[in-house]
């Protein structure tokens, strides 16, 4: 809290900030869990996407419609399946090409729902190639993960007001070039496309590892080399380390309302960082992957437990998987930018060589043929 506000008595924006999104969690988990959705983690996860936005919360009736905008491209999804089941060549190229355009639109608009598109392009087909059912149930969890996820801003919100920005104190997106909006997609394509051919082998495995990829793909295309490993690799650790606290707290008492409250106080404890209540060396995208890591392992061990399944071990294979695939998002990272920086100085030692060529072969002549006519 700044020391203006703690003068006054009030409560200053990132403050506000860090209130709302534990409080948004925890509705949203209330909702999710409450109502048996499929794949409840999914939607809060959503939540999560959306609680994080900076700005104004989105109009309820603005939500509703791009949740039914986001149902239909879930639904369409679905007719991948075919393609990838018959001509699966062609299926991943088409997967990969909307995929290309889904990150470099999100990157030139700055847009926190193309992270679910990419899930609609990626984890519906993988889905839908082994119960199509399934995959339908999946798209409209999502669909009502992003109704839930504006219903929550908006209440919270409500309940923690802003006050208006001026508009000469608003300070202006910088919008990236195209060239470089397309090298960022191209990476995010590169992070999360092979991890949807592995899925493809074993879709039940993979689900999860699909959604942490796209998370990574995202996380992935705003990140330097130099911090790349530290990032991708500390936030699934730290995501990790919240499940497994989390989990101990569950296992004390396990219902519903004690999953509320520990969603929230763990909201409530990576908000101050991600929210810069308490400065720290992280950036916010570490934090927000660090809540999407803890929700997509503490989810499905939640249904494991459901099951009768061996928590204990499912829980460490995926989080193992999860590192992997953290540590292949750094090397892909770290390849390309050397990639680019050694065809860039090669480009440009070129360039300082063409003078000197010119120089022994006669140049200063007119290089357009000015003196050929006569």
């Amino acid at each position: 809290m700044s020391t203006e506000s703690t003068a006054r008595g009030r409560m200053g924006r990132a403050d506000k900030a860090v209130l709302r999104l534990a409080i948004g969690l925890g509705l949203a988990v209330l909702v999710a869990y409450g109502m048996a959705l499929k794949a409840p983690y999914a939607v809060c996860v959503v939540a999560v996407l959306i609680l994080c936005k900076p700005g104004a919360p989105i109009p309820l009736f603005k939500g509703i419609v791009l949740a039914l905008v986001v149902a239909v491209l879930m639904m369409s999804g679905v007719l991948l399946v075919p393609l990838l089941e018959n001509y699966a060549l062609a299926g991943v190229l088409l997967t990969m090409a909307l995929l290309y355009a889904v990150f470099y639109s999100g990157v030139r608009n700055a847009n926190p729902l193309a992270t679910i598109l990419v899930m609609a392009i990626t984890l519906i087909p993988v889905i839908g190639v082994a119960a199509q059912a399934l995959a339908l149930q999946i798209g409209v969890t999502l669909a009502v993960g992003l109704c839930i996820g504006v219903l929550v801003g908006g209440i919270s919100h409500a309940l923690f007001p802003d006050p208006p920005v001026p508009g000469m104190a608003r300070a202006a997106r910088e919008v990236p070039s195209a060239e470089s909006a397309r090298w960022i997609a191209l990476r995010a394509v590169v992070v999360v496309l092979p991890v949807f051919v592995l899925a493809l082998t074993n879709p039940s495995f993979y689900v999860a590892a699909i959604m942490k990829s796209v998370a990574l793909g995202q996380q992935a295309g705003a990140t330097s080399t130099r911090s790349a490993g530290l990032e991708l690799v500390g936030c699934t650790l730290m995501g990790a380390a919240i499940a497994g606290c989390l989990w101990f707290g569950l296992s004390l008492r396990p219902n519903l309302w004690m999953l509320m409250l520990w969603m929230a106080a763990a909201a409530l404890w990576a908000g101050t960082r991600l929210f810069r209540v308490r400065p720290g060396a992280w950036p916010p995208s570490f934090w927000v992957q660090s809540l999407v890591t803890m929700l997509l392992l503490l989810g499905p061990a939640i249904e494991d437990s459901a099951g009768g399944k061996d928590v204990l071990k499912a829980s460490a294979v995926r989080a193992a998987l999860f590192v992997v695939v953290a540590l292949y998002a750094w090397a892909t990272v770290w390849v390309l930018e050397h990639w680019r920086a050694a065809r860039s100085g090669a480009r440009s030692n070129g360039r300082r060589k063409v003078p000197s060529r010119l120089a022994g072969s006669g140049a200063g002549l007119p290089l357009d043929g000015g003196d050929r006519h006569e």
